[in-house]
């Protein structure tokens, strides 16, 4: 199966409107118009095509990753960081953060190229045979959006029309109607995509339905989520792969667990990014570089230590999110082969070489390292300084990184996080990825069927589910040893156990949110985030330019405790 390039974004906020024709060319030389170009067969298409533009602006990306993993139970702020208030609830996040105002330009600007879509295909020229499966793409990605606003910011603007030229007003609709739309779109998707796709990356009907099983748990619908995922992981090809590792291996992007990816390309021209949405001439166009960036955000600064220097097996370092002792704590190294699956543990030299070292006593000494010796070595355990005094090499332990409670004491020197490492790239220094963010995979499904049915209290079935996701965690010879029993089984073994899996994989804000859980849990786990952080910052600020530039102020208002 090929993968296919996304062309051009037709883009809006609130406020402006850009056409996809706008940021690709200033001048029009060959006075197509967005209504002439639409009109065609290619220029559809093309419309269709961008609408998967905006998943790459958030998967793999790092404040995609910071919006929805950092300031939770598991990651925290590296010393890298660059906005710390997302990681930290505390007063400096405001309507003016950023990343905040980023995603909500693009999420708004993705809706709106889905409402175009969606009106237009109807009397496109597409073939007759294309058409209600270009329309299926159109509103499941729509349905996709749409989730992302409404858990970010709650009842916020809410159109299912196109908006061409320049908007004042906003509405607030409850977050029932968005999910509302959520489901009759998904329904639509469900109904009229295909089994699979040629071209991978596009939508179908599985990932339509394994989508809508989500959504149904979202809304607590757990007879609807336990149906739907259970008819996803019976219905169709989809497998677990063998062992946990697999899943995480470059040569393994394409494989029997994922359900839908945002694909990546390892084509360095063609992996760029084109952002045109505040763009008002061709000379201010930002060209971005593209790809997964995932690989370079949960590594610590390795190549700053004795015996080590940066290279592609071990990463760019960027230190921007680092593991909280709850996420380290949550493995059983001893059973569950998902910990050295995620985690780096031991870095062997690459730079030969002695290096003057001082230790715990503060006494200097001389250490040397052949190529391919252990040069550091991180653990989650405390180790006396009495050992770490006798070995030639780095050892980061618990008490290096963490104080007694948790909180971290040095935000540089950690057990990293290896699953997005990208050993394909070119050179020590590229940021670009090549590797495809799973989105949705089967070990999902499993876990939503488990959580339905606890919550329906059929617990024989929600054990059989989420054992089938253990078993093929567990290390050669421990499966038995990983199943649970019913005496274990709760919410927060769920929330334990989706960590587990799918820890870094942008789920995990969400997720406490829809359980009701990140407040207690982040007050719980977190240090850095657990005294700032209040019931309100369930939801996200809307962007202040917004605020301040719509002409129904007294109707649009800032979401409660932000100013």
């Amino acid at each position: 199966m090929k993968k296919f390039v996304y062309k051009c974004l037709l883009s809006v906020s609130l406020m402006t409107a850009v056409s996809c024709d706008s940021f690709l060319q200033e001048e029009n030389v060959s006075g197509l118009t967005s209504g002439t170009y639409y009109s065609t067969v290619e220029g559809m298409e093309s419309l269709v095509n961008s609408l998967y533009t905006p998943m790459r602006f958030w998967y793999g990306k790092e404040n995609g990753i910071a919006l929805s993993e950092l300031g939770t139970d598991i990651f925290t702020r590296g010393s890298g960081m660059e906005s710390p208030p997302i990681a930290l609830y505390n007063s400096d996040l405001s309507g003016a953060n950023s990343a905040i105002n980023f995603y909500w330009t693009r999420l708004y600007a993705a809706l709106n190229a889905t409402n175009a879509a969606v009106s237009r295909i109807p009397t496109s020229p597409l073939p007759a045979n294309l058409k209600l499966i270009r329309e299926g793409e159109a509103r499941f990605l729509r349905a996709f959006y749409l989730w992302h606003i409404v858990e970010t910011w709650g009842g916020v603007h809410l159109t299912t029309t196109e908006t061409i030229g320049v908007q004042t007003t906003a509405n607030r609709t409850p977050v029932e109607g968005f999910y509302k739309q959520i489901f009759e779109d998904l329904q639509f998707a469900a109904t009229n995509l295909p089994v699979t796709t040629t071209q991978y990356g596009r939508a179908t009907r599985p990932a339509a339905e394994a989508f809508m099983a989500r959504m149904y748990l979202y809304r607590n619908n757990y007879a609807e989520a336990s149906r739907m995922a259970k008819k996803v992981i019976a219905d169709y090809n989809f497998k677990l792969m063998p062992t946990y590792a697999a899943l995480w291996d470059i040569a393994n992007i394409k494989n029997t667990e994922a359900i839908w990816v945002v694909n990546f390309t390892a084509d360095l021209i063609l992996n760029r990014e084109f952002d045109g949405l505040t763009s008002s001439s061709s000379d201010d166009i930002l060209l971005r570089d593209g790809g997964n960036n995932s690989h370079l955000f949960f590594l610590m600064t390795y190549d700053q230590l004795p015996g080590m220097q940066r290279d592609i097996r071990y990463g760019r370092p960027f230190a921007r999110y680092m593991p909280t002792v709850k996420l380290l704590d949550l493995f059983d190294e001893t059973k569950d082969a998902r910990f050295n699956a995620t985690f780096e543990t031991v870095w062997y030299s690459n730079r030969p070489g002695s290096y003057k070292v001082t230790n715990t006593a503060g006494v200097e000494r001389t250490v040397t390292f052949k190529a391919g010796d252990t040069a550091i070595y991180a653990t989650k355990y405390v180790v006396p300084n009495a050992v770490k005094d006798a070995k030639p090499y780095t050892i980061i332990d618990r008490s290096r990184t963490y104080d007694a409670n948790g909180a971290p004491r040095v935000r540089d020197r950690y057990m990293s996080l290896k699953k997005f490492l990208d050993p394909a790239r070119l050179t020590i220094s590229q940021q670009q990825g090549r590797r495809d963010a799973f989105v949705i995979r089967l070990a999902e499904m499993y876990m939503i069927a488990a959580e339905a049915d606890m919550m329906l209290g059929n617990t024989a079935t929600a054990l059989q589910h989420i054992n089938a996701v253990r078993r093929r965690a567990a290390l050669p010879g421990k499966e038995a040893a990983m199943e649970i029993t019913t005496s274990q089984f709760n919410i927060d073994f769920i929330l334990d156990e989706r960590a587990r899996e799918f820890a870094g994989e942008q789920q995990r804000w969400f997720d406490l949110k829809r359980t009701n859980k990140l407040v207690e849990r982040v007050k719980a786990f977190n240090p850095d985030a657990g005294p700032n952080i209040k019931e309100y910052h369930r939801l996200r600020p809307i962007p202040q330019a917004q605020l301040d530039i719509i002409t129904n102020k007294g109707e649009f208002i800032q979401n409660e405790g932000y100013q």
